[in-house]
This record gives C-alpha cells, sequence and structure tokens, in this order.
C-alpha cells in the first residue's frame, strides 16, 4: 500500500505581477489555477520519488474533481479511496509578491466530515498493510482520532502536517500520538504562543528542544525558509539542516515537498537529519520550477534502496 496521505484537496487560484508589486493597488499580472491542497500536494510529491502513496480524500463531483482523479493517476498515485461528493474540494486564493512569496491569501476549508464514515467503512483496508502515515492534522477531530487509533492497531507510523494551525492549536494532545510534527516557524510560534521570527536557526534550535522535552511532543521539524529547517526530539536529538541555494520562482508548496521527503526518509530506515536533507532537496526543486511540471526523482538518488514499481 505505500505510504497512504490523507487530507483535503483545494483548487488554488495564485496570482502573479508583471511589475513590481504595490501593495494595496492595482496590479497587472497572470493568474493561474491550478489543483492544491496540502495533502494533495504531499502525495503527489511522494509520487514524483516513483513511490506508490495512496491517497485518502474527496473531490468534488464535477469534471475539476475528476481532473484532481486522473492528474493523481497519472502519477501512479492509488486513488481508489478518493470519494467524489458535493463542495468536496476547498479553494485557496493568493497573490503573490516579486519575490515569489504569498502576500496575501483567503481559503475556503471544504467539509471533510465524509472521510470519517469512509475510514469507518474501510479503515482496515486502507491502513493494515501499509508503509506509514501521513495525516493532515485539522481535519475533522473524529477523523484524526479514527487515523490514530488504527495506526495503533496496526502499529503504524504517523507523520503530521497542518494547513491551519488555529485548529491544531486545539489538538496539542494529538502532537504527543504522532510520530514527528513538521510546521513552519510562524506556526511554531503560533502553537507555543511565542514569536520565534527574529530567531536564527541555532537559537530556534535551542527553543524547540526545550518546548518539545516540556509538551512531550516526540517529534518536531520546523522549516525556516531559506535558513533551512531545525529538528528536535524529546530525547535530547536536535539539529539544522540548511536550505538549498536555489533561484526562488514560487515558494508555494515548498513546504509540503519538505514534509513529503521527510516522510519518505523517515518511512525507509533515514534518521531524522538525513530524511530532513530528503525534504530540503525536494522543496528546492519545486520552489525553482519555471514551469508546471514537478521534477521525478528514483529512490537511490536520496540513497532509498527502494525497489521501483511499474
Amino acid at each position: 500500500m505505500g505510504i497512504v496521505v490523507i487530507g483535503a484537496v483545494f483548487v488554488d487560484i495564485k496570482g502573479y505581477p508583471l511589475s513590481t508589486y504595490i501593495p494595496g493597488g492595482r496590479n497587472s499580472g497572470r493568474v493561474e489555477q491550478v489543483h492544491g491542497g496540502v495533502s494533495r500536494n504531499i502525495v503527489e510529491d511522494i509520487a514524483n520519488v516513483e513511490l506508490r502513496p495512496t491517497f485518502v480524500g474527496l473531490v468534488d463531483d464535477t469534471g475539476m474533481g475528476q481532473d484532481v482523479i486522473d492528474k493523481l493517476r497519472d502519477h501512479k498515485v492509488n486513488t481508489q479511496f478518493i470519494r467524489r461528493v458535493k463542495d468536496g474540494m476547498g479553494t485557496w486564493l493568493a497573490v503573490f509578491n516579486n519575490d515569489g512569496d504569498v502576500c496575501a491569501s483567503i481559503s475556503k476549508r471544504p467539509d471533510t466530515t465524509p472521510l470519517t464514515a469512509l475510514l469507518k467503512e474501510q479503515g482496515d483496508e486502507i491502513f493494515k498493510d501499509c508503509d506509514s502515515i501521513a495525516l493532515e492534522l485539522d481535519l475533522e477531530k473524529e477523523t484524526v482520532k479514527q487515523v490514530l487509533r488504527f495506526a495503533k492497531k496496526y502499529n503504524k507510523r504517523v507523520y503530521a502536517a497542518i494547513s491551519n494551525m488555529s485548529i491544531a492549536m486545539e489538538r496539542r494532545d494529538f502532537l504527543q500520538q504522532v510520530d514527528c510534527f513538521v510546521c513552519n516557524q510562524q506556526e511554531a510560534g503560533l502553537l507555543f504562543s511565542d514569536d520565534y521570527d527574529h530567531l536564527s536557526p541555532a537559537a530556534m534550535r535551542e527553543v524547540l528542544a526545550a518546548n518539545v522535552h516540556s509538551a512531550n511532543i516526540p517529534c518536531m521539524v520546523v522549516t525556516m525558509g531559506g535558513q533551512g529547517a531545525v529538528y528536535a526530539r524529546a530525547n535530547g536529538e536536535s539539529g539544522v539542516v540548511p536550505a538549498k541555494k536555489v533561484d526562488v520562482i514560487d515558494t508555494t508548496g515548498a513546504g509540503d515537498a519538505f514534509f513529503a521527503g521527510t516522510v519518505i526518509g523517515l518511512t525507509y530506515g533515514k534518521n531524522l537529519p538525513a530524511s530532513c536533507e530528503i525534504g530540503s532537496r525536494l522543496a528546492a526543486s519545486v520552489i525553482s520550477i519555471t514551469e508546471n511540471v514537478c521534477p521525478r526523482f528514483r529512490p537511490l538518488e536520496f540513497g532509498l534502496d527502494i525497489p521501483v514499481l511499474d
């Protein structure tokens, strides 16, 4: 079954200025509409390392929903547990500045309640033989609880990401039940009720190590954009992973790619620093894309001795 990824699907509407971006002004530019969503991005990134992940999620009962399924199938993602429902996908509207960073955004979340029924009916089939679980932690609370129960039942490791920290903040107890939680620097500040934006990687490492220990979180990784990422385990292990130097075109999806690479490494035998290094390489490949074509990799490029399936 490979890595099972469970979460929401979004339609991303992205606007890019053609000249110097003027905050609050009228900006000429180009607008793109693409498939998005944290978990949908993650499962595609995993598939682009020639692995065969499974996606558990919802899409609209429209042509756009079918397009999402078709594209994932083209990437050789197992889509048998995707359900088509009315308004099954969310929408993310974002405006980018000239550095490729999001300067304004609004999102409409989908109703992911139907996932609870799906897991009740087919959870054993989905999770019994999987290699690990990548979970979007801000799904419906009952859905998250179900995933954690199945993970415990079948002794599967769970790696968690988020799309909305305000929801995840209310679920701190879940963080103690996952094998590793990944978020960005700003989100970590919200989680621990502090401002970390000014911290260097070395300082962030010390703060994270202390917080992970006091909060009894088994493992946590915090991405810091161009400064790289830091990681810490409750057992005292911590470190810094430098970012790859690339020309930034669009930072969208970089965090998702980093998470995907980290999950791949941890699932298939790499230690935490080596896994974060894989995440850093995948993130660098995403932010430097000049066309809407995802780069492909082979497992051996990351030192993974995994048979590639046809």
